[in-house]
């Protein structure tokens, strides 16, 4: 009878301690703590097995990292080659891009860290292309790195801010029409006062500012239409007040384009 009192006892105990008013309650609260007691058990084996499986997913990452860092050593003397070409065209003769790989841990971009160089004036010496390049410069860097890489980006949209500052002439043409090209593929908005680089765009934004009523700036953006267009371009020829040989010129410009 004391042994048969004591086991009631415990009952009682554990159903407080539960906040259970049945056997039955308690009996579930057994199951559920089997349970997560066999899952603790059971931890071990599952850390075995998912580290067997990290190791088969670890070769299958190394194994292509090293085919991706393959291939990008044997297209890197084109690239570089096809950049410096394109770097003479949009007004950079004397700059010489290059790049540099690094081995690193593999990742999701593979076994290499790759760095973009710069030689901004033939002296021999390459530095980061972040370090050695101007605003305007990286800008056309970008612009040709991009255009020799447009089919394979999925990219919806490039901004290009005064790509074409400091230069003029035949180089703002090749900076038009890379930009041309580059919007066979990409949705490209180009900030310019360039009139050859204006002429080649689809839609011509025109952006000023105006006083409102207080007497206060506002900035607004016009879309403008054909004739619009010719004058606005015709201006970053031959300054507000255009000749009628600027008009022509922005004209021909325009309908060249």
């Amino acid at each position: 009878m004391e042994e048969l009192q004591q086991r009631i006892d415990i009952g009682y105990k554990l159903l407080k301690k539960h906040a259970a008013k049945t056997t039955a309650e308690l009996l579930a609260w057994q199951h559920k703590l089997t349970d997560e007691l066999k899952a603790t058990l059971d931890v071990n084996e599952a850390i075995e097995r998912l580290a067997q499986e990290e190791g088969v997913i670890f070769k299958e990452l190394v194994a292509k990292a090293e085919t991706l860092s393959a291939q990008r050593k044997k297209t890197i003397p084109s690239f570089v080659a096809k950049i410096n070409d394109l770097l003479t065209l949009v007004g950079m003769p004397n700059a010489r891009f290059d790049t540099r790989i690094e081995n690193t841990a593999p990742s999701s971009h593979g076994v290499d860290h790759v760095q973009f160089l710069l030689d901004a004036n033939k002296s021999g010496q390459f530095q980061l292309l972040q370090k050695a390049a101007s605003g305007g410069e990286m800008s056309r860097i970008m612009l040709c790195i991009k255009s020799l890489t447009a089919k394979a980006l999925h990219l919806p949209t490039l901004i290009f801010d005064e790509v074409d500052t400091g230069i003029s002439g035949e180089a703002a043409r090749q900076v038009a029409i890379l930009l041309r090209d580059l919007s066979q593929y990409h949705q490209v908005i180009c900030i310019t006062h360039q009139p050859q680089v204006a002429a080649k765009g689809s839609q011509h934004f025109y952006v000023y500012k105006e006083p409102d009523k207080n007497d206060r700036l506002s900035t607004k953006v016009k879309v403008l239409v054909r004739d619009e267009r010719i004058l606005a371009i015709a201006r970053m020829i031959g300054g507000e007040q255009p000749s009628e040989a600027a008009i022509s010129n922005a004209r021909e410009l325009v309908s060249a384009s």
